[in-house]
């Protein structure tokens, strides 16, 4: 366990998730859909969860 928390591997990643939801929340709450007809922006649950993805899939070698 403590391998895995000292490992590059397991960090870039799991910032890159922190990152990338806390951007999409950002997202959501300045610039969102306000009719809430946008399937990614019409809720923050949708906009986290992509960002998270986006997060993830640029810090994955």
């Amino acid at each position: 366990m403590i391998k895995l928390l000292k490992n590059k591997k397991f960090w870039l990643p799991a910032v890159g998730v922190l990152v990338g939801g806390t951007l999409g929340f950002l997202y959501y709450f300045f610039i969102g859909c306000s009719s809430g007809s946008c399937p990614i922006t019409g809720s923050p649950v949708g906009s986290i969860i992509f960002g998270s993805l986006i997060g993830l899939l640029l810090t994955v070698k």
